[in-house]
């Protein structure tokens, strides 16, 4: 890295919101409380996971990983912005925005394979019940656990790869509350119109193949289990509508930032906000909510955490 790209500028500066007091202590009080259950929800999964030997197969597995992901991406971005809301000036340093940027896209990147692999987990549940264990079994789960971290990093590094050395010797205004690639490149000192365009064209076309290929399996799934039995589609139903809304949540914001043609800042704010505290914690709350079993599993994890405080 050449240093003289970047002794002029060495720190970023966040517009935010607005610059109303009242409006950014709500902002910093509804955040907190969602970043607050977005931790617990997603630890307590992957403690119940981890401690109940009846959870222990591949949906669960996979559940307890997405959680882990989503901790990552949560506390890769949502400490600093909420801490940023109640300071004057919003600063962050070359280094801790290339830093947020790696963590994001890497847990981003490796959340969209994780969501791939349980859409095929469902596939291999209600298609071919008899030969789950052996489809899934834990060294395949473990490969594809692997496999997802190692495409998270690899479409990281490729998008820091273009941008990581550009000059950067004039404004230094980021119009957000959290370093991301396309308000990044903007700030170089030359011409980014289709550096731009590569990242958001990357990005772009990652979340939406990956979109699709999640919807086209889902549809799949129903289209196969209605040829066997009228009967099972409504169960079909029930168990992929947990999975088709946390999706949904989770690429609809990612397709809005790269591939929306009409950038409209105060919703680009809004729903970067959603993407880093809303939907890591909607994600626990639709999968327990939906699951019984994960649900019986958290009581008996609660009770026992309980009886084990009376004793000491």
């Amino acid at each position: 890295m050449d240093e003289a790209n970047h002794s002029v500028v060495s720190e970023f500066v966040f517009v935010g919101l607005s610059n109303s007091w009242e409006i950014q202590v709500l902002l910093f009080l509804f955040s907190s409380v969602f970043y607050v259950a977005c931790l617990m929800g997603n630890l307590l999964i992957v403690l119940t996971v981890t401690f109940d030997p009846r959870l222990q197969s591949p949906m669960y597995f996979l559940l307890a990983n997405l959680s882990i992901i989503d901790l990552i991406f949560c506390s890769s971005t949502a400490p600093k912005m909420i801490y940023d809301l109640l300071r004057k000036r919003k600063t962050i340093s070359f280094e801790g925005c290339v830093v947020q940027i790696f963590f994001t896209h890497a847990a981003g990147g490796a959340e969209m394979v994780l969501l791939i692999t349980m859409a095929f987990d469902r596939y291999v549940a209600i298609c071919k019940p008899l030969h789950y264990l052996t489809i899934m079994s834990p060294q395949k789960c473990i490969l594809f656990l692997i496999t997802s971290w190692i495409v998270g990093f690899i479409h990281s590094v490729t998008q820091l790869a273009f941008v990581v050395d550009l000059p950067f010797c004039g404004p230094n205004k980021l119009d957000s509350f959290l370093c991301d690639l396309p308000q990044f490149i903007k700030l170089a000192c030359i011409e980014t119109y289709m550096l731009e365009f590569m990242v958001t064209a990357n990005s772009g076309l990652i979340s939406v193949a990956s979109f699709l290929i999640l919807i086209i399996s889902y549809i799949f799934i129903l289209v196969t289990v209605h040829k066997k039995t009228l009967g099972g589609i409504s169960k079909a139903l029930s168990t992929l509508s947990a999975h088709v809304t946390v999706v949904v949540l989770f690429f609809g914001p990612l397709i809005f930032f790269y591939v929306w043609p009409f950038p409209t800042s105060h919703l680009d704010k809004f729903l970067a906000i959603f993407d880093s505290v809303i939907t890591p914690f909607l994600n626990p709350v639709i999968y327990t909510f939906r699951n019984k079993e994960m649900k019986l599993a958290m009581r008996r994890l609660c009770t026992q955490v309980v009886n084990y405080s009376k004793i000491y």
